[in-house]
């Protein structure tokens, strides 16, 4: 059974992160959602940090990511940002997405501007993509094994193992999903 999950800017960033995240959305586990303004953000920082990625191959990036998981974008939830409350006003954006798009969870590494006691009244948690991953692992290991393979058989130059990949989660802040996801990587 597949269920609706809203990326965060901020697990869509760390390359490996996120295109591990993307193909966990291609197994079919999960039906993964974001908005042009998550993905603005997501650029926004990129380009800060990396000047010298030109803006011509983030766009590139942009486009695959959203041909990657189909109806992934979502739209019509500007209306319900003035409603909602959030520590962060600037994060309400992100609630009234997963609201609109009948999210169940979103995956966020800033877990403290999105409390359980404003989500709970949605239906909605907020999970660390750690968390999040381990609970697809328990869910179906074979489909995150496969994941993270195919994350590692695309890479090129050099070429990557998913123990590879493994480290860079851990280097993204998900140690105990890259240590059970490359269990039986290789």
């Amino acid at each position: 059974m597949t269920f609706t999950v809203l990326y965060d800017a901020n697990v869509l960033y760390p390359n490996v992160l996120r295109d591990v995240l993307i193909r966990l959305a291609q197994t079919g586990l999960v039906h993964a959602r974001w908005t042009d303004r998550i993905l603005d953000e997501m650029f926004e920082n990129s380009g800060e940090d990396r000047p010298d990625i030109p803006a011509a191959a983030l766009a590139k990036l942009r486009e695959l990511m959203n041909r990657a998981v189909p109806d992934c974008l979502v739209t019509g939830y500007e209306r319900l940002i003035p409603a909602l409350t959030l520590p962060d006003e600037d994060d309400r954006h992100v609630l009234a997405a997963a609201i609109r798009s009948g999210a169940q969870v979103i995956v966020t590494a800033n877990l403290r501007d999105f409390p359980d006691s404003e989500l709970a009244q949605f239906g909605i948690e907020a999970k660390h993509p750690d968390e999040f991953v381990m609970d697809l692992f328990h869910l179906d290991g074979v489909r995150v094994h496969q994941a993270v393979s195919a994350t590692a058989a695309a890479w090129r130059n050099p070429p990557g193992t998913p123990a590879d990949v493994c480290d860079r989660l851990v280097a993204a802040g998900l140690p105990i999903s890259a240590a059970a996801s490359g269990a039986d990587a290789e």
